[in-house]
């Protein structure tokens, strides 16, 4: 943990040592300043990995042009998104596609459709 990050905690911490919402808040903010930080290290190594595939002459003007078809360019990419897609549904959940308001609106719509069926021979 940071200096600065550690200072932030114990200030805040003291201030809320019995509210356990603020553990869980720092605890989700932390996840998510994880996340973050993987897809920041994904986005450059994967950038270094694809361009010195693409330039393999080591001149560093010419690219490869068959290098942009070849598989092994951007398979790290590839494989590396897939554990970076599960790192994002493990921080922020099924409320990525399907939050609360989603199923209140479904419920709704659903409520109103039946409603409107009911009311259609009366």
């Amino acid at each position: 943990m940071g200096r600065f990050r550690k200072r932030i905690y114990e200030e805040y911490s003291q201030e809320f040592s019995n509210d356990e919402h603020f553990e869980i808040a720092y605890k989700k903010v932390k996840r998510i300043k994880g996340f973050y930080s993987h897809l920041k290290i994904y986005i450059i190594v994967n950038a270094v990995i694809i361009i010195s595939n693409l330039s393999r002459d080591f001149s560093g003007i010419r690219l490869n042009e068959g290098a942009f078809f070849e598989w092994h360019t951007y398979s790290t990419a590839v494989f590396w998104g897939i554990g970076l897609a599960a790192h994002a549904l493990s921080v922020f959940g099924r409320n990525i596609f399907f939050g609360d308001d989603w199923e209140k609106r479904k419920i709704q719509e659903y409520m109103s459709k039946q409603s409107a069926n009911n009311n259609k021979w009366e």
